[in-house]
C-alpha cells in the first residue's frame, strides 16, 4: 500500500467525483445507481460547490479507495448545522488500514469549520464493521428510519 491522501474535493475534481461514485457502486453492489446514470459534469461541479454537500476523498497515488459523501443541514431551531454522512467506502483491497476513519476525522475538521455541532451516521443491522467504527467514533443512538414515497401524494 502507498502513502494514503485524503482531501475535500472541490468543483475542479469532477473526475475524482465520478471515481468516487464508481466506488460506491462496486463496493455497494449497486453499479446502476452510481455509475451508470452519473449526472453531468456541470451538475457535479456545482454539486461540489455547495456549501450544503462535502465529498471527501481517500487517494493512493492517482486512484480513488475511499470516499465519503455528507448533507450539510442547516437547522431551524437554532443557527447550527448538523451532518449526515450518506455514503462511505473503501474498496475492499484497502479496507482496514483506518481510511474510513481518516475520512470522518477530515469530516471533523470540515464541520468544526462550518460550526456544526454534530455529524450523524446511519448503520444498518448485519453490517457489524460500519457498526464497530461508528461505535469507535461515536455514541449509539438507536431510532426507526423509514421510507416515504412521494409519487404517493394525495
Amino acid at each position: 500500500m502507498g502513502i494514503i491522501r485524503t482531501c475535500r474535493l472541490g468543483p475542479d475534481q469532477v473526475q475524482s467525483m465520478r471515481a468516487a461514485l464508481d466506488l460506491f457502486g462496486r463496493e455497494f453492489g449497486d453499479v446502476a445507481t452510481y455509475s451508470q446514470h452519473q449526472p453531468d459534469s456541470d451538475y457535479l461541479g456545482n454539486l461540489l460547490r455547495s456549501r450544503t454537500f462535502i465529498a471527501l476523498a481517500a487517494f493512493e497515488q492517482e486512484a480513488v479507495v475511499g470516499a465519503l459523501a455528507a448533507y450539510v443541514l442547516p437547522k431551524f431551531e437554532q443557527a447550527r448545522s448538523e451532518i449526515y454522512i450518506y455514503d462511505l467506502a473503501v474498496s475492499g483491497e484497502h479496507r482496514r488500514q483506518g481510511i474510513a476513519t481518516a475520512l470522518i476525522n477530515l469530516l471533523k475538521h470540515e464541520a468544526n469549520a462550518l460550526g456544526a455541532y454534530v455529524i450523524y451516521v446511519q448503520a444498518d443491522y448485519g453490517d457489524d464493521p460500519a457498526v464497530a467504527l461508528y461505535t469507535k467514533l461515536g455514541i449509539r443512538e438507536d431510532v426507526m428510519h423509514f421510507d416515504i414515497d412521494p409519487s404517493s401524494a394525495t
